[in-house]
């Protein structure tokens, strides 16, 4: 499982990468906001990927409980 999202995380780095590079380019406003919005959900993807595995890690350490409901 740790394979799968390391590929998730170099996946998703490449692409952010890749979208940067593109926005340092002449385009047009309408591939502009394309680009940037694909960027936005590129790091979205990247942050979410990171906290749910350093959620999975505080709770293999015993630093997270389950959520209490009242």
């Amino acid at each position: 499982m740790a394979a799968f999202k390391l590929a998730l995380i170099q996946a998703h780095s490449k692409n952010v990468d890749r979208y940067e590079r593109l926005l340092r380019t002449r385009l047009t406003d309408v591939e502009r906001r394309y680009i940037e919005s694909r960027l936005s959900e590129e790091k979205a993807a990247l942050e979410t990927i990171g906290l749910l595995q350093s959620d999975q890690s505080q709770r293999e350490l015993g630093f997270v409980g389950p959520c209490a409901t009242a």
